[in-house]
C-alpha cells in the first residue's frame, strides 16, 4: 500500500511540474525575473549562471551567443499580430569605451542561423543580409559604428527587417517624464537598462522605448516606425536574443524578460532580478608581470623620458614666421587642436573631400569646433593667404559659418570653424537614414542662405564671391538654421575693383554657362549657383541626376518644362506629400528659374532675390523661351564639360560618355 501511495505522489508531482510548461507553450506569454529553470534554448557561448543570470557572450573575441524561447509563438494573420515585450539587459565592455557588437532581440522562423559574428550580430552573413526570405524582425542595441551598414553612430538603437541596415535608428536616449527632455544613455556603461518593444496591429506601428533600470516606462518611445508585420513574420516564429563580439568583446547579459502575444507584457520585478558579477580582479600572474616590467621601466626611465620629450616636440611642431605675430589672437596651437579632436581620431571625422578631412573637436572652454586639415606644401603666397583667412574671419552673419582661426604645420594648414551639430543640408535631402525636412524648415533655410550670400556680395567692406554654393556647403546649426560655409574657393575683392577671377572652380550642375566660356566668376555666377540650390531644396533632386548609362536629368530644364506645361508644382519634392504653402513653393521654383537664366544680366541680384522672398517685390515674367534656361544651353558648354581645362573640378563619375542625352522627365 505504501508503495502505491508513493507512486501516486510521484505522478502528482510530475503532473504539477508540467503545468507552467504547458501554459507557456499554449498561451505564448511568459515572464522571467531571472532564468533559473527557464524554457530557453541556448546556443553558442550562451549560458545561465547559478543565480539565474543569462549570459550571451563573454570577453572572448569573435563569438556569438543565442537564447530563444523554447517553443514557437503563433503569429497567425487571422488573429492579431500585436505583441509586447519587456527586457532588462546589460553590456559590460572588456575595456572602457571598447565593447562587443551588441545585442539583438529577434523574431525569427528558426533558431538556427547561417550567420557571421561581429557586425552581423549572429543574425545574417555577407550573402543573405538584406534578403526578404529571411523573415526576421530585430531590434539592435549597437555600440559599434559599422560603415557597411550605414550606422549613425557608435551608441544607437535600430529597427532591422531582414537586413542590418536599419529601417530607422536613433542614438541611445530616453525621455524623462519628470524633466520632459531626452537624456543620453551609454549602452556599454555596464549598467542594467530596460527595453520595451510594442507592436500594435491595428495601427501597424512598432514602438521601441529605452530607459535606466529603475526608471518608469517613458511616455514617449525612442523609435516609432510604421511596419506591416504580416509581410515579415510567418505563422510560427521564435522569439529570443542574439549577441556577438568581434576584435573587442563585452559580457552581454539578460537579467529579465517578459513577453505577451495577446496583450501588454507584464512588468518585471526589479527586486527579484539577478545581480551582475563583480568587477574583474587582476590575476596574480598579471601582477607579477607588471612588477617585473616596473623594475625594467625604472632602469630605463631617463632614456624613455628624454625620447618622449624629443618625439613630443616633433609631434606638435608648428611653422611660425615673424610676420604672423600680428595674427596672434587668430592662431591656434596644434597641441590644443590635437587634444580637442582626441588626436584627430577617425571617429571624430565629420566630413571628407578633395580638400582633406574635417574633424569635430571640443576646446577646454567646452566650445565645439570643426577643424579642416588642408595639405599645403607650397610656401609661395602664404603670407597673403593667411591675411585673407584672417580678413574672412571678421565676417559676421547668422547665416555664415564663422571662421575662427588657423594653424600652420609643415605641409599642412588647419582652419578652425564653428561646429554645426546637424551637419550638411544634403544629408537631410538625400540620406534615407535621416528625417526629411518639412517645407517650413526648407523655406527658412533658403531665406537664411540668401541673406548670408547678400551679406557676402554687398553687406561687407569687401565683395566675397563664394564660388561653390550647393547643399553640401550649407550646414545646419542647433536650431536647423542654414549657414553657408566652405569659403575655400572664395576670393575677396575691394568694392572699387573688378570683382572677377579667371580660375574655373566649383561643382558641375551649379556652374553658370559663362564660366565655361570665360572662366570669370562674378556675383552673378553665385546667383546662378544659388538658383540651382533653390531648385534642389524645393524639388529634393540634385541639379544633374543620372537616369541611365548615357542619360541625365537636368533639373533646371525639367522644372522649366513643368512650368511651361502649367504644372510647376509637379516639380516639388514628393516626400513633402503636398504639405507646403503653395504660394511659397511656386515663388521658390520661379526664383530658381530666374536665377538660372543663361544671360547673367537677366538674373536678379541677391538683394532682389531677398525682396522676392520677403514679398517686398513682384516677380517679373519668366520668358517661355527654353533656350534662356538650363545648364547645357549650347554645344559649346557641353563640349567644355566633357573636355574641361586642368583647373576645372570634374564630375567624379569616370563612366560618363562624351555624348549626353538630356532626359526631360514628366511632370
Amino acid at each position: 500500500m505504501a508503495i502505491v501511495l508513493r507512486s501516486l505522489h510521484l505522478l502528482m508531482i510530475l503532473y504539477v511540474s508540467n503545468i507552467p510548461l504547458n501554459f507557456a507553450q499554449d498561451e505564448s506569454q511568459f515572464i522571467y525575473n531571472g532564468f533559473s529553470q527557464a524554457n530557453l534554448s541556448l546556443d553558442g557561448s550562451a549560458k545561465i549562471h547559478p543565480n539565474g543570470l543569462l549570459q550571451l557572450t563573454n570577453i572572448s573575441n569573435q563569438q556569438v551567443g543565442y537564447a530563444f524561447y523554447q517553443f514557437p509563438v503563433k503569429f497567425s494573420t487571422i488573429s492579431s499580430l500585436s505583441f509586447s515585450t519587456n527586457i532588462v539587459f546589460a553590456m559590460v565592455p572588456q575595456e572602457p569605451e571598447l565593447g562587443g557588437h551588441g545585442i539583438a532581440f529577434a523574431i525569427s522562423p528558426s533558431r538556427n542561423f547561417d550567420a557571421t559574428t561581429a557586425a552581423y550580430l549572429g543574425l545574417f552573413n555577407f550573402s543573405n543580409n538584406g534578403h526578404t526570405s529571411n523573415h526576421i524582425l530585430a531590434i539592435e542595441l549597437d555600440p559599434v559604428e559599422s560603415a557597411e551598414f550605414e550606422d549613425i553612430d557608435n551608441n544607437h538603437v535600430g529597427i532591422d527587417v531582414n537586413d542590418l541596415r536599419s529601417l530607422e535608428s536613433a542614438p541611445a536616449t530616453y525621455y524623462s517624464n519628470d524633466e520632459r527632455r531626452n537624456i543620453s544613455l551609454e549602452l556599454i556603461s555596464g549598467n542594467p537598462m530596460q527595453l520595451w518593444i510594442d507592436y500594435d496591429e491595428a495601427e501597424k506601428l512598432l514602438n521601441v522605448t529605452l530607459a535606466p533600470i529603475r526608471t518608469p516606462k517613458p511616455n514617449w518611445p525612442l523609435l516609432s516606425r510604421p511596419i506591416n508585420l504580416s509581410e515579415i513574420v510567418l505563422e510560427s516564429m521564435y522569439v529570443g536574443f542574439s549577441a556577438s563580439t568581434g576584435t573587442v568583446a563585452s559580457d552581454h547579459y539578460i537579467l529579465g524578460w517578459s513577453f505577451n502575444k495577446s496583450g501588454q507584457a507584464q512588468s518585471l520585478d526589479i527586486s527579484r532580478l539577478p545581480t551582475l558579477p563583480p568587477g574583474r580582479k587582476q590575476k596574480e600572474k598579471r601582477i607579477v608581470v607588471i612588477r617585473a616590467l616596473l623594475i625594467v621601466v625604472v632602469v630605463v626611465l631617463i632614456t624613455i623620458t628624454g625620447a618622449a620629450y624629443y618625439f613630443r616636440r616633433k609631434k606638435f611642431e608648428e611653422v611660425r614666421e615673424e610676420w604672423e605675430s600680428e595674427y596672434g589672437t587668430h592662431r591656434f596651437s596644434y597641441n590644443s587642436l590635437y587634444k580637442a579632436t582626441k588626436g584627430f581620431k577617425a571617429k571624430e571625422i565629420i566630413g571628407e573631400g578633395g580638400f582633406g578631412k574635417v574633424y569635430r573637436g571640443t576646446l577646454p572652454s567646452n566650445e565645439q569646433i570643426a577643424v579642416k586639415r588642408v595639405s599645403h606644401d607650397s610656401q609661395q603666397g602664404m603670407k597673403e593667404f593667411v591675411a585673407e583667412i584672417i580678413s574672412m574671419g571678421r565676417l559676421r552673419h547668422r547665416n555664415l559659418v564663422r571662421l575662427l582661426g588657423y594653424c600652420r604645420r609643415k605641409g599642412e594648414l588647419l582652419l578652425i570653424y564653428d561646429y554645426m551639430p546637424h551637419g550638411s543640408l544634403d544629408r537631410f535631402l538625400y540620406s534615407n537614414g535621416r528625417r526629411h525636412l518639412n517645407w517650413l524648415q526648407r523655406f527658412q533655410i533658403l531665406r537664411g542662405v540668401a541673406s548670408g550670400l547678400l551679406y557676402l556680395h554687398e553687406g561687407w567692406e569687401q565683395i566675397v564671391i563664394h564660388r561653390d554654393i550647393k547643399a553640401g556647403n550649407v550646414l545646419l546649426d542647433n536650431e536647423m538654421n542654414g549657414r553657408l560655409g566652405d569659403f575655400g574657393l572664395a576670393r575677396l575683392y575691394d568694392h572699387d575693383t573688378n570683382s572677377q577671377t579667371t580660375l574655373v572652380a566649383g561643382t558641375v550642375g551649379y556652374l553658370a554657362p559663362e564660366l565655361t566660356r570665360t572662366g570669370r566668376a562674378t556675383t552673378y555666377t553665385d546667383v546662378y549657383a544659388f538658383g540651382a540650390f533653390m531648385l534642389e531644396v524645393a524639388c529634393g533632386r540634385r541639379p544633374i541626376e543620372r537616369m541611365g548609362m548615357s542619360e541625365e536629368l537636368v533639373l533646371v530644364d525639367w522644372v522649366f518644362e513643368c512650368w511651361s506645361k502649367g504644372d510647376i508644382l509637379g516639380a516639388s519634392d514628393p516626400r513633402l506629400e503636398g504639405n507646403y504653402v503653395v504660394e511659397e513653393m511656386v515663388l521658390v521654383l520661379k526664383i530658381g528659374l530666374l536665377c538660372s537664366h543663361v544671360n547673367p544680366a537677366a538674373r536678379p541680384s541677391m538683394r532682389r532675390v531677398m525682396q522676392f522672398l520677403n514679398g517686398d517685390a513682384d516677380l517679373p515674367n519668366i520668358p517661355y523661351d527654353s533656350a534662356s534656361f538650363g545648364t547645357f544651353s549650347s554645344s559649346e558648354t557641353l563640349d567644355f564639360l566633357w573636355s574641361p581645362p586642368s583647373s576645372f573640378v570634374q564630375s567624379s563619375d569616370p563612366s560618363m560618355s562624351s555624348t549626353v542625352s538630356i532626359l526631360k522627365g514628366g511632370c
